[in-house]
């Protein structure tokens, strides 16, 4: 009788969960459920598995609508169905082919045409379906001869008749108008909720035709879906023998090269994974990998293969990766096992230039039948919650976004705000919209339309209508198609080298950078300004502490900065015993023997898999359970609830004291979601190496690269003051110099027109295309002539000093390029075959202050260019001691004169506090820390510079400045607006600096973490 059941996946209709609707189901009496979501099947593989779990009968399908109109709804006989459902809707989703409004001739599907749409002539698999409410029309001749073709149908979209008023919220939401202008043609009607099967009996049965024919469908439909076969394309060569035998070659090839000949211990472990790949048929797998790299290289791209795939040395050998993993002792079952039933998954990084002609390459390679982006489904968000409802009871813009920004707490106490509240908290966890995934593909072996409907988002490549947890379900492994900036910079500081130098850097070589003593000599200093992973303050400060001079130690610092080791006390107990390695004991024999390179600490996932294993004697199952729970995989509260109880359990067997196993769990725990294996940390590591290796002996090429990549941690000020440090002679943009992007001649840095706030991209890059096509600009009437801009571009570029080259200032050029244009006409810029010479006027002399240009760069550049900020002061006083003077004053008030470069908000147990990175007049960083009691007398008050008031404490190497007190120090008046008072101080607002916030629990202090250092029983 339920044939025709809508959940929250029919995006803003319905409003019920797959397991509120199964649950309803239950209750009535059902055994057999259809799902029929509008246009999409995004729910039927969690829905088909509820179902089973309850014992019901599970029927996938699809009700297909144009707009507001219900054209058919669709019942899959079988898995074909499905594939026939989902063609159907893809050429409307990705070809633009309008839904017919009768139905395609389905072999495996069943079609319920309603009332308002009964074509003229019915196939054999085609029905009509007859809601409660039109059960009287059935007296009517026209429909009495079709009773042997009809159905009962009762649509279910809400739990009840109180329900349906959220129901009319989200279709206000998704049509845009507030909920008194809603049509009842675009809402469900309010009947449609699940009823008994007794009662739906009871109310067809004078009509026993449609009773016995809803039966007859619902029995003639199963959606008995294989789950555990893998989807994925199987063979790379066509065969599984091909493939083997190629991965093979490839293999020992690369073995070759990375090891030579004669390295045995490396060539036992190739020979022992390849056993492993063949017998789980995962060659293909390896080689669509390596096939994506292969054409990766042969464009001249630069890759990162990262994650847990780094743990296989055959990946190692094909060029995938370039982690070895004999060198980091990763073992290859944390990425394949004989127990793991499903591919794994490469992640592989791009540089964010690059990536769309690999995906473009992949589509193509493999079809675009068999390709397709992950999806995912964005919920309705705290905000997104309170906008979007509060629009449709008509709230204006102002207490939206009151309603939006502020805590509940502080909103109004009104009729109109409790319903907003009421409704929004029902929203909470509803889709609101499908997205694409941001870098999950999937690789079929039959038509992904098999399984799934393809949407067709703005990005421009298909995406299908489930999740990566679905898809994963299913038997699909994505492959993670990343990219990053880091890349770019990497990529494009190389490309930079060859062309100013004429030198070759192998930065794929990575015995170049990991060992070199020039490179560790910066990571221990901190000086990573503009390096992957590593130039973060915490980052920086956490290298010092360390004193980080190789590779290990920044393999283990990559990942003990990440939240989940931090939050647990372990990154700073990590940093103790690091330097202090004769102050602790270890607490058990299992942390000496399994965790000695991290000194008993659990810093990677295997680590903690290590310990539940040989500590609690945990099954390598329980112990993936645990993983898979710690990177957010797992989604089964349940099961990791019976793994904690078997730890537990397992410890009391093993004679572990109550006290010991708790540690020992608490230490785990804490590292959910938010640590990375061993292989992810290498990787990162390596990354950072090339970086910096390029910062080191290549420093103005690598800034430049980084500028042209839009920076990384901080705005691009900070890396402009990085290369000047580097000895960069820093230019404004000049348009016979400047690219679009940021631009190199020799030590002259010339600033690139992409910079410039307020000249249009477009604009910007004709100017260099022109340029570049017809030569340089020899005056601003040339220039005037050339290019098609209005004044206030003009302006703009005169401004910033683009016509220096001229020779005239800038009041001469401003008074000449208003002569020009005001009577210039379009035409005038046709080439000429011969152009007059440009007329020259006899202009006053008119004087400008020093500062003046300054502050034409705070406007458009956002910072200053032509002098320092320091400059800028009324006073002439600089601090009483320098950055290079700090770690010599441990536990001394000083007074410093800084400029402020990022401050970063840290939730502590007594209220918000920020950490500080400033500058000192000399240029070099430092680090302040403000405590709540401290920000609320002395706050930030916006970018510039400060006097600081604090005492200085070294921590491990590290010297950070403790503030008591602070003061934002007046910048001289706007030189240019004297005679406005009122606009004096206008721009200085644009003088800014980086802000981050976070949103996590307070770190524990020292006292609270509690690690033993001594052995415990």
């Amino acid at each position: 009788m339920y044939l025709n059941c809508h959940s929250y996946h029919s995006l803003r209709y319905g409003t019920l969960s797959l397991e509120t609707l199964v649950q309803q189901a239950l209750a009535c009496g059902a055994t057999s459920l259809a799902l029929t979501d509008i246009n999409t099947v995004t729910g039927i593989y969690d829905f088909a598995k509820i179902c089973r779990e309850e014992g019901i009968k599970p029927v996938a399908g699809m009700e297909f609508r144009e707009g507001n109109r219900l054209l058919y709804i669709g019942l899959a006989k079988t898995q074909r169905g499905i594939g026939e459902l989902c063609r159907l809707l893809t050429a409307r989703n990705c070809e633009g082919i309008p839904l017919p409004d009768r139905a395609p001739d389905f072999q495996d599907v069943i079609t319920i045409y309603p009332l308002s749409n009964v074509p003229q002539q019915l196939r054999e698999d085609e029905y009509i379906g007859i809601r409660p409410s039109e059960l009287n029309l059935l007296v009517q001749e026209k429909w009495k001869s079709l009773l042997p073709r009809m159905l009962a149908l009762n649509p279910v979209t809400v739990s009840g008749k109180k329900e349906h008023n959220l129901h009319r919220i989200l279709r206000a939401i998704d049509l845009n108008v507030v909920l008194s202008r809603l049509s009842e043609d675009a809402c469900c009607r309010a009947d449609e909720y699940m009823r008994p099967a007794g009662e739906l009996i009871e109310i067809f049965g004078d009509y026993p035709p449609l009773i016995a024919n809803t039966a007859r469908v619902m029995e003639a439909c199963d959606f008995a879906f294989d789950f555990k076969t893998p989807k994925n394309k199987r063979h790379y060569t066509g065969n599984r023998e091909g493939d083997i035998k190629l991965l093979t070659g490839l293999a020992y090839a690369g073995l070759k090269k990375r090891y030579g000949e004669k390295n045995r211990s490396a060539r036992e472990r190739v020979e022992k994974e390849l056993r492993v790949i063949d017998e789980l048929g995962f060659s293909g797998y390896f080689l669509i990998t390596w096939d994506i790299v292969r054409y990766s290289n042969s464009m001249g791209f630069m890759h990162v293969g990262r994650g847990s795939g780094a743990n296989s040395i055959v990946a190692y050998c094909l060029g995938i990766t370039d982690i070895c993993p004999l060198e980091l002792d990763l073992y290859f079952e944390r990425f394949l096992n004989l127990n793991r039933k499903t591919p794994p998954d490469f992640d592989i990084d791009w540089s964010w230039q690059e990536r769309d002609v690999i995906l473009q390459y992949i589509f193509d390679r493999y079809g675009k039948e068999h390709v397709a982006f992950c999806g995912t489904n964005v919920e309705f968000k705290y905000r997104s919650i309170f906008r979007e409802v509060g629009k449709v009871f008509g709230l204006p813009k102002e207490e939206l976004d009151g309603l939006a920004t502020q805590p509940m707490e502080l909103h109004d106490n009104n009729a109109v705000v409790a319903a907003v509240h009421k409704y929004g908290k029902m929203l909470e966890k509803f889709p609101n919209q499908r997205s694409m995934h941001a870098c999950g593909i999937l690789i079929s072996e039959t038509p992904i339309t098999d399984y799934t409907a393809l949407e067709m988002p703005p990005k421009g490549f298909p995406i299908v209508q489930f999740d990566m947890h679905v898809a994963e379900d299913i038997g699909f492994e994505k492959f993670d198609i990343l990219s990053q900036r880091g890349l770019g910079s990497i990529n494009d500081a190389v490309k930079l080298i060859r062309k100013n130098r004429g030198i070759q850097v192998d930065i794929r070589d990575t015995t170049l950078s990991k060992g070199e003593m020039r490179c560790n000599d910066f990571l221990a200093r901190g000086q990573t300004i503009g390096c992957f992973y590593i130039e973060s303050p915490a980052m920086r400060g956490l290298l010092r502490r360390l004193k980080c001079d190789n590779y290990p130690t920044l393999v283990a610092a990559s990942s003990i900065i990440r939240p989940g080791v931090a939050q647990s006390g372990m990154m700073k107990e990590y940093i103790f015993r690091h330097n202090y390695p004769d102050r602790f004991e270890y607490f058990h024999e299992v942390f000496e023997e399994h965790l000695g390179d991290t000194y008993g600490i659990m810093v990677y996932q295997e680590d903690v898999i290590k310990i539940a294993m040989h500590f609690g004697g945990l099954s390598a199952a329980n112990g993936d359970i645990l993983r898979r729970a710690m990177s957010g995989k797992g989604r089964s509260l349940s099961a990791l609830q019976r793994v904690k109880d078997n730890f537990f359990a397992s410890c009391a067997r093993l004679g572990h004291s109550e006290e010991l196993s708790r540690e020992v769990y608490r230490q785990i725990e804490s590292f959910a979601g938010y640590s990375f294996c061993k292989a992810h940390s290498a990787s990162y590591a390596v990354e950072s190496y090339q970086s910096l290796y390029l910062k080191v002996y290549y420093p103005l090429e690598f800034i430049v690269a980084v500028i042209n990549n839009q920076g990384g941690f901080y705005r691009t000020e900070v890396y402009v003051h990085e290369a000047r440090m580097s000895g960069a002679h820093i230019l404004n943009p000049c348009i016979n110099k400047s690219g679009y992007e940021t631009t190199l001649y020799g030590r002259d840095v010339y600033l690139g027109l992409m910079l410039l706030q307020g000249l249009e991209s477009r604009l910007a890059e004709g100017i260099v295309e022109e340029r570049e096509r017809n030569g340089d600009f020899v005056s601003l009437e040339d220039f005037v002539r050339r290019i098609p801009i209005g004044i206030e571009g003009v302006q703009l570029l005169i401004f910033i000093g683009a016509f220096r080259f001229t020779g005239k200032s800038k009041s001469e050029l401003l008074v000449q390029a208003r002569l020009l244009l005001v009577n210039f006409k379009a035409e005038q810029r046709m080439p000429l075959l011969l152009r007059e010479p440009a007329k020259e006027w006899s202009l006053p002399k008119l004087e400008r202050s020093y500062f003046e240009d300054a502050f034409d760069e705070i406007e458009l550049l956002g910072f200053p260019v032509s002098c320092s900020p320091f400059d800028l002061l009324q006073t002439a006083f600089r601090g009483d001691l320098m950055v290079n003077d700090l770690v010599n004053c441990h536990k001394k008030q000083v007074r410093m004169l800084a400029y402020l470069i990022a401050r970063k908000h840290v939730p502590t147990k007594r209220g918000a506090m920020y950490f500080g990175t400033w500058i000192d007049v000399n240029g070099d960083y430092f680090d302040t820390a403000h405590f709540p009691d401290c920000l609320e007398r002395y706050p930030f008050k916006g970018g510039g510079c400060y006097l600081l008031l604090g005492t200085v404490e070294v921590d491990y190497h590290f010297p950070t400045l403790t503030i008591h007190k602070m003061a934002k120090l007046p910048f001289i008046p706007d030189p240019r607006y004297n005679h406005d008072r009122d606009s004096q101080y206008k721009i200085h607002q644009q003088i800014r600096e980086d802000v981050s916030m976070t949103h996590r629990k307070p770190y524990p202090q020292e006292h609270e973490i509690g690690l033993p250092r001594r052995k415990m029983g």
